[in-house]
């Protein structure tokens, strides 16, 4: 069995309405390449924020669904999200070609500072149980950035092995969301980027799962904190240029798991 692979390494901005152009153009292309799966960065429709307008985020995902069903073409799309119960998630949502909706990831492992009360982002969002989804007879899970590697610089909360619990539970392809901070530094183009990189082929290679996994593009004059592509669980099978915006699509063939 195959699932054909949109990433898209595109600009996250604070501003939704940039936002909803450039995922249109990345569905567009996804449906050119006639893949299954469009794949987005962390936070990439409503900013990577829990002060986003959101009103006019659930706006914005309805058109986005809506397009994406026209075309034919599912959905792992990053974005934060207020839901029912009054609380913000970081979420990674699952959409069928159809348009059904199959559920979200929540990031699990928050950022935040070292402090005995930790500051960041992980007062401010919540986090649901981890699932897998049913992606057209594929067993799918979703990670969002440091859900994979558990940055020590990045969250005080340790790694709980997520992508080990969801290949127990099944996933036989991880989709990764990433929106990483970066500068044009020696320790963030390579040592961190390495730190990112050697986690996702081993835990790949360790746990027996395909990784999908992209970045935020922006700023586009810098290198993304996190090489986007498709690794396997003998290493990269493709690879995205690690600086700019790129749209790209590659073919998982699940037949070797």
């Amino acid at each position: 069995m195959n699932i054909r692979v949109t990433m898209a390494q595109i600009p996250v901005y604070a501003e939704i309405c940039r936002n909803v152009s450039t995922i249109k153009e990345a569905v567009m292309q996804a449906a050119a390449d006639k893949a299954d799966i469009l794949l987005t960065p962390e936070g990439s429709l409503s900013g990577y924020s829990h002060l986003h307008d959101a009103r006019e985020a659930d706006e914005a995902l309805a058109e986005i669904t809506a397009y994406a069903r026209d075309k034919h073409v599912g959905l792992a799309l990053g974005t934060c999200k207020f839901e029912n119960d009054g609380k913000c998630y970081n979420e990674l949502r699952f959409y069928l070609p159809n348009g059904d909706y199959l559920g979200c990831h929540t990031k699990t492992l928050l950022c935040g500072s070292s402090d005995d009360i930790p500051k960041g982002e992980i007062e401010h969002f919540s986090v649901m149980p981890l699932r897998t989804f049913d992606f057209m007879g594929i067993t799918v899970g979703g990670l969002i950035c440091n859900d994979m590697w558990a940055n020590p610089s990045c969250t005080p909360m340790d790694d709980p092995h997520l992508t080990r619990q969801l290949a127990k539970m099944g996933a036989q392809v991880i989709f990764q969301a990433v929106n990483g901070g970066r500068e044009d530094s020696d320790f963030s183009q390579k040592t961190v980027k390495r730190f990112h990189e050697d986690h996702v082929l081993m835990k790949a290679n360790a746990d027996h799962v395909y990784i999908a996994t992209v970045d935020n593009a922006f700023p586009m004059d810098i290198g993304v904190s996190s090489i986007g592509g498709v690794v396997s669980p003998d290493g990269w099978e493709f690879q995205l240029i690690d600086k700019g915006c790129h749209i790209e699509s590659h073919t998982i063939d699940l037949s070797r798991l």
